[in-house]
């Protein structure tokens, strides 16, 4: 009999998991196959772990993880990746903003032959300043990589069992697995949904997480931004030529231009504007290279992607990047 993982990311989300377990579970009724659920808490500060402990109690079938500290979202989700022993696998939220009687439709497209099935988001109940940066993003994504990346598509999706041992084997520490996901290739199709509000307690994923997440995206999958450096040196040299040119023109033709107003006048806030703006645009460019140099450096130190603080249902083995587990049950 085939078996499905569903892996569910969980920080702080005490409020929202009695639900996410009734809802879940009469969901796994209709899908006619075995099923684990894989809960990670990623260091929640509330009772989120002793109510993970106890819904595996009752039922054997919700495994679960903690982790030492927040190692954030997109670490848990790989933690649960690395755990899943399904033939496929589900990501989804905690929240229930993706809902969970809408894996079967994900698994039909898998019986179908699609090894990746993503939720393409139809409407979202998000603020108005949120769905716009969301919009502008993945489109802005798209143009920047070569990859076909799914437009208004997040973590919720089915991934064969062959597409998880590929991203699996992947050692890379600032993961953005919506990326990931596309570039293993393999049939991908999609299922549309309409993602819902929060079921209960308050937003986890914050401003700064979703920034984090969207620079992770860009600086892995596009050297876009450094040919952007490069562009933006080339027109900045341009326009000082060009600068140059008119001033010098300025000192032979002063009469000829003092009659149309533009004569030559002192050249102090010339200069000064011309410094800030040089000045600005190094800074950019040096930024951006930081950014890549940052993620170099975060993959030669090979630390550990989490650590597993507890366990329930679960035996801890070492994550990818390693040396020794240092984890204990």
């Amino acid at each position: 009999m085939q078996k499905i993982s569903i892996i569910v990311p969980c920080f702080n989300e005490e409020a929202v998991l009695p639900k996410l377990f009734d809802r879940v579970t009469d969901a796994a009724a209709g899908w006619g196959m075995e099923a684990e659920i894989l809960c990670v808490d990623d260091g929640s500060r509330d009772r989120t772990w002793e109510l993970l402990k106890v819904q595996n109690q009752k039922d054997p079938r919700w495994r679960c993880l903690s982790f030492a500290r927040n190692f954030g979202h997109q670490a848990a989700v790989s933690a649960g990746l690395h755990y899943a022993t399904g033939d496929a696998a589900v990501i989804m939220d905690a929240d229930l903003q993706d809902p969970p009687e809408e894996i079967m439709h994900l698994l039909a497209r898998w019986r179908e032959g699609f090894e990746v099935v993503f939720a393409t988001r139809k409407k979202r109940r998000d603020p108005p300043f949120k769905k716009i940066l969301a919009w502008g993003f993945y489109r802005v994504l798209a143009r920047m990589t070569p990859l076909p990346l799914a437009r208004d598509a997040g973590d919720f999706c089915l991934l064969d069992r062959k597409v998880v041992n590929i991203m699996n084997a992947m050692p890379e520490r600032n993961r953005y697995l919506r990326g990931l996901r596309t570039w293993c290739g393999f049939k991908q199709s999609s299922v549309e949904f309409e993602r819902g509000e929060r079921a209960a307690g308050a937003p986890q994923y914050t401003f700064k997480k979703s920034f984090k997440l969207a620079m992770d995206g860009l600086f892995s999958f596009s050297a876009v931004p450094l040919r952007l450096a490069t562009y933006l040196g080339l027109w900045v040299s341009g326009f000082a030529f060009l600068g140059a040119v008119f001033t010098l023109a300025q000192k032979i033709f002063a009469e000829q231009f003092a009659r149309i107003g533009l004569a030559p006048g002192p050249g102090f806030p010339t200069v000064v504007i011309s410094i800030l703006f040089l000045g600005g645009v190094q800074l950019i460019c040096l930024g951006i290279l930081g950014e890549y140099i940052g993620r170099i450096y975060d993959e030669v130190k090979g630390r550990p992607l989490w650590i597993v603080r507890d366990s329930a249902g679960l035996a801890p083995v070492a994550p990818p990047n390693s040396k020794s587990d240092g984890e204990k049950s």
